[in-house]
């Protein structure tokens, strides 16, 4: 690897956004904390992609954990996995995309412990991609727990004594274990605890990645690096004990580099042709989030954000949107989120329905917002593009939206529900008043997705009722 392959980056990297449009808050600055090692190996792994050239090939699968919020920051192709499935998330994307750059970003919460079945099978099958797994020594984004490489002694928030190896164990080293397997081709650790260290991890990273872009199987680089706020330190004293604690239980070597070896099985890249490449750009058109709403056609193609909390019906409403645009011809997708609690806990999906195909299923910039409950409209009323549609459940919204530049409807469908018997009706309310209002969906349709979104046959009647009465509702308050 010559040095004229590589400049130095005295400025942030062009493969990070501009600003950080995905993140709430401050779209300046990063989510991490003073002295964490993520933002160091962001920049690293950035500058090798940019100086390897393989931005519009690299896909990075980030899951659960601090490691999720390089969805935010790097300007390649993402994925975000449920926790500690990232290496099998990778491997069907490296598998339908032979020719891409596979970046698998962990934490040990997450790669050493819910997931560690997955990556030791991916790297049992040598499947091509690269894994960074960021050792801290802890769960950091949740509170400081033990995690698999907690150091014997070493007190988190779950062992305030320490970590006692007789009920818990040895630290796990993954390394190590991963480096007994035939498939891997390259298995490093490295640092971030000095000046000296950090260059080393930084050819480790260079080399695990440009290994990706010939095609050479399966690399793991792991990074020991700071917590300081999950340790209760100041950055400079934590990146001492890294290399006073940390470095005497997981040895900085590389134990496993087969990248000389010759690989008869790897295609090389091909460009796409011109075609492909507009109707990639197209796809991305007209799933651009940025764009607000034309007036003549601010119905169309809605980019929906329904909210509330549990109990309220709002996964299911989400899902009677996709299913009513499904039904209807739409191109539609719909992704929940939701809290830990069955009842009472926060949840909110995103929904799409369109003429085109969609490029994302996560909204950033909705259109369309149902607010079940107070807290809901507070929360996503700054994401709304200008002139979105706010329809809020009046019976439990008391304050209207601050912006004046939203179009508002005010329905009280808990107070319709409840007068139809059941307040758990109220989600049906919102789908019927929804069609009846924009046009986007049509009552029949509404009635018809019943029969598949409403299991049990004795609150069909109920439901029946309660998308009429919204549709009703919804196309009175239109005029």
């Amino acid at each position: 690897m010559s040095a004229p392959n590589y400049k130095p980056h005295l400025s942030r990297s062009e493969i990070f956004y501009p600003t950080f449009e995905r993140k709430s808050g401050n779209k300046e600055v990063t989510h991490y904390c003073p002295g964490c090692g993520h933002g160091s190996l962001h920049k690293m792994i950035a500058e090798s992609i940019q100086d390897l050239g393989i931005n519009d090939r690299t896909i990075f699968v980030s899951p659960v954990g601090c490691s999720v919020f390089a969805y935010y920051y790097f300007d390649t192709g993402n994925i975000q996995a449920p926790h500690g499935r990232a290496p099998a998330v990778g491997t069907g994307a490296q598998r339908a995309r032979p020719h891409s750059v596979v970046i698998s970003y962990q934490g040990d919460g997450d790669l050493a412990a819910i997931g560690l079945n997955e990556i030791l099978q991916a790297a049992n099958r040598g499947e091509k991609m690269v894994v960074f797994f960021v050792n801290n020594a802890i769960y950091g984004m949740t509170g400081g727990q033990m995690a698999p490489t907690t150091l014997p002694g070493m007190r988190t928030t779950t062992t305030p004594m320490g970590r006692d190896t007789r009920l818990a164990g040895n630290p796990t080293r993954m390394c190590e274990l991963i480096s007994t397997l035939d498939a891997p081709i390259y298995v490093a650790r490295g640092c971030l605890a000095s000046p000296k260290h950090t260059m080393r991890t930084r050819k480790l990273v260079r080399k695990a990645l440009k290994m990706q872009t010939e095609g050479k199987g399966f690399c793991f680089v792991e990074v020991l690096s700071a917590c300081p706020t999950g340790w209760g330190m100041q950055p400079v004293d934590s990146h001492q004990w890294i290399l006073d604690n940390m470095v005497p239980q997981f040895p900085l070597e590389i134990f496993v580099d087969k990248t000389d070896l010759d690989h008869d099985d790897y295609i090389p890249p091909k460009a796409p042709s011109p075609e492909t490449f507009h109707e990639v750009i197209r796809i991305a058109d007209a799933a651009n989030q940025m764009a607000p709403a034309q007036p003549e056609t601010k119905y169309k193609d809605p980019r929906i954000k329904v909210a509330g909390f549990g109990g309220q019906g709002v996964l299911l409403l989400g899902l009677g949107l996709a299913q009513c645009g499904m039904m209807e011809g739409r191109h539609v997708t719909w992704l929940p989120s939701y809290g830990p609690e069955m009842r009472g806990g926060t949840a909110h999906c995103h929904v799409n329905i369109a003429d085109e195909e969609i490029g994302s299923p996560l909204i950033s910039k909705p259109t369309v917002l149902v607010a079940m409950n107070q807290p809901s409209l507070t929360k996503f009323e700054g994401e709304l593009v200008e002139g979105a549609l706010v329809i809020m459940n009046s019976s439990m919204v008391p304050n209207k939206p601050k912006r004046k530049d939203l179009e508002l409807l005010e329905l009280p469908a808990t107070a319709i529900a409840e007068e139809l018997g059941n307040a758990r009706a109220a989600n049906m309310v919102v789908l019927g008043a929804y069609a009846g209002y924009t046009g986007v969906l049509s009552l029949e349709t509404c009635l018809e997705s019943l029969k598949t979104l409403i299991k049990r046959q004795a609150l069909v009647d109920l439901n029946v009722k309660a998308i009429t009465k919204g549709f009703e509702f919804g196309k009175a308050a239109r005029g």
